[in-house]
């Protein structure tokens, strides 16, 4: 069995041959790290015998600040850090009037789809091909704010709804544009919780994100791509819609905001796969080697009985994250993963 039949089956709540081992995005400095001689960190995860390759969206800088920020497509202004994904400071929309005279980016702009078109071209057949990208949550709380977009849901919802259309008419044309340029499975990466809750009410997500993230859902369906819904944070009041918007799976089960993977598989397992969840914080961080390990043979024993699992990281695999606790993951999870 191939990656892409083992990711496949697996996305579908059916046992493969072995647990699947995939990443979203790993930094750059620890790809090299982990994988001498690789050239990017798509080569990285083929290196490490992972079943996907992924890459993102592409938005590029329009103009640099002096005191080091910058202003993307959107119109977002960022400030740079350690990380792959810079911290987002303002946005564009400030009113109703905003929000209607605003134009998203090109989503046809050749830029759009990134590095897909490579990964494509080397992977394709051989390794499942993702694509990170987003629905209408986040890049509406970038160009709002997000305590601005969560208080309009409740004072100004008709800002809201403009905006968030507008994202979203957006996201689902490159969202098709990847598929039909090769990529396999989008990873839709809104985030809707924290550790201690989801950020909005469920009446608020019900109303303002459901909707949205079932028809981004359905366009990646009817394009013939599957679909990975990606959030943090403790997610149980809202994870039965989350699930019913259609994905085939969901990530990244996050043991620090106690998403316990055994209760989730228990909860939604028969209806979707689960994506994660090794603790990229303090476990990937500073662990040890083996108490890594004993992670990934713990997930395995929650999760895979039965097929619908995934072994990954609870996030991504960010720039503190120690290269020898990374090699030990995915290789104990191939040692042990086979069904």
């Amino acid at each position: 069995m191939n990656s892409v039949e083992r990711i496949t089956l697996a996305m579908q709540c059916k046992q493969p041959d072995r647990v699947p081992v995939a990443e979203f995005l790993i930094d750059e400095r620890v790809a090299r790290a982990t994988a001498p001689g690789c050239i990017d960190a798509a080569d990285c995860m083929d290196k490490l015998n992972l079943d996907m390759v992924a890459c993102g969206a592409f938005f590029g800088t329009v103009h640099e600040h002096d005191d080091g920020t910058f202003v993307d497509e959107w119109g977002v202004v960022y400030k740079r850090n350690a990380e792959f994904v810079a911290h987002p400071v303002s946005g564009p929309i400030k009113s109703l009037d905003d929000a209607r005279r605003y134009e998203p980016p090109d989503p046809d702009a050749p830029q759009r789809l990134g590095q897909l078109p490579e990964l494509v071209l080397r992977y394709k057949g051989r390794r499942a091909i993702g694509f990170r990208h987003r629905a209408a949550f986040m890049w509406g709380a970038y160009l709002t704010g997000l305590d601005n977009l969560l208080v309009y849901f409740l004072t100004e919802p008709e800002l809201a709804n403009v905006v968030l259309d507008k994202v979203l008419e957006c996201n689902i044309r490159i969202a098709r544009n990847a598929v039909r340029a090769g990529a396999e499975i989008i990873l839709l990466g809104d985030d809707y919780a924290y550790n201690r809750g989801p950020l909005m009410a469920p009446d608020q997500f019900r109303e303002f994100v459901y909707p949205r993230l079932k028809k981004m859902v359905a366009a990646i369906h009817e394009e013939g791509a599957l679909c990975i819904k990606h959030s943090d944070g403790w997610l149980w009041p809202i994870l039965d819609l989350i699930v019913d918007a259609g994905p085939e799976a969901i990530n990244p089960i996050d043991p620090v905001a106690r998403m316990d993977l055994g209760e989730v598989k228990k909860a939604c397992g028969d209806r979707v796969c689960l994506v994660g969840n090794i603790d990229c914080g303090e476990l990937l961080s500073h662990g040890t080697e083996e108490e890594v390990r004993k992670a990934v043979r713990q997930a395995i024993k929650a999760a895979a009985p039965g097929g619908g699992y995934i072994l990954s990281s609870s996030n991504s695999i960010h720039s503190s994250v120690n290269p020898a606790n990374l090699r030990a993951m995915y290789d104990e999870a191939l040692k042990v993963g086979a069904y």
